[in-house]
């Protein structure tokens, strides 16, 4: 459900001329199909995917992950280390990383920028929460959705806004 949203947004985007968004596809192997329909039945990973958005937005490169989460803690276990380094190799180039996270329980969608990801990630990993609470996340970066649309890019401009001069 929130990447069709996020698929539908991100063609919206293009269309408007506003950003170029793909999604980036993980790389398996099949091991099994279905005969009668084609379709695949059994597969593996061939590698650890990075994030699942990639793509510019006015020229300044973004990348993002998309995640659903049912309760109002989100585990970190949900982020592997991959993509944490990819995220922070990401940002040392110049570009904008962060997290879409869906709330379902609460119908809320928030902005997670990288560097309060990372604060997060550091926190677990130095015998605290192995979670985040929905409560811990700034409410200026609640996103809007009408159902159709999911409008992050007010929340990427307000990123690269917040961050100091280079």
């Amino acid at each position: 459900m929130l990447e069709d949203i996020i698929n539908q947004t991100n063609e919206k985007y293009r269309d408007r001329h506003l950003a170029l968004i793909q999604k980036i596809p993980t790389p398996i192997t099949p091991v099994r199909m279905d005969q009668q329909t084609r379709q695949i039945t059994l597969a593996y990973f061939n590698q650890c995917s990075t994030v699942d958005y990639i793509g510019a937005v006015q020229g300044i490169p973004v990348c993002f992950d998309a995640k659903e989460c049912q309760t109002h803690n989100f585990p970190i276990q949900n982020i592997h280390e991959h993509q944490i380094v990819f995220m922070q190799d990401f940002e040392d180039q110049g570009g904008i990383a962060f997290l879409i996270i869906y709330f379902s329980r609460d119908d809320r969608y928030f902005y997670l920028p990288y560097n309060k990801l990372v604060s997060f990630w550091n926190r677990s990993k130095t015998g605290h929460e192995k979670h985040f609470s929905i409560d811990e996340l700034d409410p200026e970066y609640e996103i809007s959705c009408n159902g159709v649309l999911l409008h992050y890019l007010e929340k990427v401009q307000k990123d690269i806004l917040s961050r100091p001069e280079s």
